[in-house]
């Protein structure tokens, strides 16, 4: 088992990180693949098998129950759960697997620390939203917040600089809350943020206020 860690929301939900070492065939043969999943999962590279088994594996792990839920897409790709009241989110970077089931609209995300970032933190926030900074992990915290929260939004077409703002937060390895918000024409739409660094990666969700 590589579950590294659960925890539950409040009022109602549950996320999960997943480090991945397994075998493909740990997950195919230790859950039921439904038909249309399957002509997916056929479809798929190689390289990103694992991630797919991996989140439908641990989705299911996470939901507690006796039979599986199918996994599938809206018409944007949001996946979500068939015969489910939960919205889901999924995120993957190198060999870890996050995800995420809220009775409101949720997002994760998740990602490997790299010196990357801070050479394309302005491509993504704006100034106001990252000078305070100075840190790897603050950039990291801001691209997760947006990501996020696009994937909370869940119908594409937003500009991450001018559609996504994160407010300001003081970093705490072991957990922090913080606040962002999607402002797009008429649609202005407020999220509770949560970040916390595992190892050396940075996980956030946002969930919809």
């Amino acid at each position: 088992m590589s579950l590294l860690f659960k925890s539950d929301l409040f009022p109602e939900g549950v996320y999960g990180l997943w480090h991945t070492s397994e075998p493909d065939e740990y997950f195919l043969e230790n859950m039921e693949i439904y038909s249309d999943e399957r002509a997916e999962f056929d479809k798929l590279k190689s390289s990103k098998r694992s991630e797919w088994l991996s989140s439908r594996y641990l989705l299911h792990l996470l939901s507690q129950r006796s039979i599986r839920g199918a996994c599938k897409k809206d018409e944007y790709g949001k996946p979500y759960l068939e015969n489910s009241p939960y919205f889901i989110s999924i995120s993957h970077s190198a060999d870890y697997t996050a995800v995420i089931a809220s009775s409101k609209l949720v997002g994760i995300d998740i990602q490997v620390i790299t010196p990357k970032i801070e050479r394309i933190i302005s491509r993504f926030a704006k100034e106001s939203e990252y000078a305070q900074y100075n840190s790897l992990l603050h950039y990291h915290v801001i691209w997760g917040a947006k990501e996020a929260m696009y994937k909370a939004y869940g119908k594409k077409s937003l500009d991450f600089k001018k559609n996504m703002h994160v407010e300001s937060f003081d970093y705490k390895s072991e957990g922090f809350f913080f606040r962002g918000y999607v402002e797009k024409g008429e649609i202005f739409q407020n999220y509770t943020l949560f970040c916390r660094q595992f190892q050396d990666l940075i996980l956030v969700y946002a969930i919809e206020e």
